[in-house]
């Protein structure tokens, strides 16, 4: 189910003051890294990826192939960072972002 704008405004709240946790550079999503990026989802539910890219249509495809790899959702993209969201089955409610 898509985000309403509502609830993507909540989220960038809560997203404002998180630092990245994952970065793609300018080999792309490889094994390693989307094992990360699936551990920190899980752990986490609301991420921020920072892409260390500079072609900005490389950028943006990189974050499609991540979201639709990953399950997750883009909440916004803001320059080379990426809040993305993916609820878990089972929060961990002192790892959660969702949950603090």
């Amino acid at each position: 189910m898509p985000l309403t704008a509502d609830r993507k405004k909540a989220l960038r709240t809560l997203g404002h003051n998180l630092k990245p946790i994952v970065t793609i550079g300018d080999k792309g999503l490889s094994e390693g890294v989307m094992e990360e990026l699936d551990r920190a989802l899980n752990d986490h539910e609301l991420i921020k990826v920072k892409l260390a890219v500079n072609e900005r249509d490389v950028r943006k495809e990189l974050i499609a192939e991540l979201c639709r790899a990953s399950g997750a959702e883009l909440v916004q993209e803001i320059g080379k960072i990426a809040l993305i969201l993916r609820k878990a089955d089972k929060p961990n409610a002192r790892l959660s972002n969702l949950l603090r």
